[in-house]
C-alpha cells in the first residue's frame, strides 16, 4: 500500500472552479436580462400595442365614414355621380379598418395567451436563478474546500507511517470535510 496518494488533479479543480465563479457572473446578469425583457413585452402587448391599434381602428373607421359620406353626398345631390376614386377611397378605407380590427384582435389574443404561455417558462428561469443564486455559490465553497484539503493531503508528510490527511467525507448536516488519520502500512518516507 503506498504511503502517499498520488493527487495529480487539483489543478483540475482549480479550473472548474474558475469556470463556474465565470460561469456565474455571466449567467446571472442573462437571466435578469430576460426576466426585464419578458416584462418588458408584457407591458409592450398590454399597453402600447393595444393602444395603437384601437386608435388606428377608431381612426380607420372615421376614414370609412368619412369616404362612404363623399359616395353619399355625390349621389345624393344628383348633380354628378360618384367618382371612382370616391369608391376606390371607400373600398381602401373598408380594407384599412379590417387590418386594423385584425391586429387589434390578434394583439388581445396575444394579451390574453400571455400568461399561459410565458408563465411555466418563468417559473423554470425563477428556479434556475435560485439554483443560481444558492446552489452554484455552495458548490463553489466545497470545490474551494475540497481543494485546500487535496493540496494539504498532497503536501502531507509520513513521520512514522502514520499519515495525518483530510478524508473527502462529508457530513450532510455541516457540508464540512473532516479530516482523520491514515495509517500507512510502510514506514518509508515519500520521495
Amino acid at each position: 500500500m503506498a504511503q502517499r496518494a498520488h493527487i495529480t488533479s487539483v489543478e483540475a479543480l482549480d479550473a472548474f472552479r474558475a469556470a463556474l465563479v465565470l460561469y456565474l457572473s455571466k449567467a446571472r446578469p442573462t437571466l435578469d436580462e430576460i426576466n426585464s425583457e419578458v416584462v418588458r413585452l408584457r407591458v409592450w402587448l398590454e399597453s402600447d400595442r393595444r393602444v395603437y391599434w384601437e386608435k388606428q381602428v377608431r381612426r380607420c373607421a372615421l376614414k370609412l365614414e368619412e369616404a362612404k359620406q363623399a359616395v353619399f353626398s355625390a349621389e345624393m345631390s344628383r348633380l354628378r355621380e360618384s367618382t371612382s376614386a370616391e369608391r376606390t377611397a371607400v373600398t381602401k378605407a373598408q380594407r384599412d379598418l379590417a387590418e386594423a380590427e385584425t391586429r387589434l384582435a390578434n394583439v388581445k389574443k396575444w394579451v390574453t395567451d400571455f400568461e399561459s404561455r410565458v408563465a411555466p417558462l418563468a417559473k423554470q428561469l425563477e428556479r434556475l436563478q435560485s439554483f443560481l443564486s444558492s446552489g452554484l455559490p455552495q458548490a463553489k465553497a466545497h470545490l474551494t474546500e475540497s481543494i485546500r484539503a487535496l493540496e494539504a493531503y498532497a503536501n502531507v508528510a509520513v513521520p512514522g507511517g502514520v499519515v495525518e490527511a483530510p478524508v473527502a467525507v462529508s457530513s450532510p448536516e455541516s457540508g464540512e470535510s473532516p479530516v482523520a488519520p491514515v495509517e500507512s502500512g510502510s514506514k518509508e518516507e515519500p520521495s
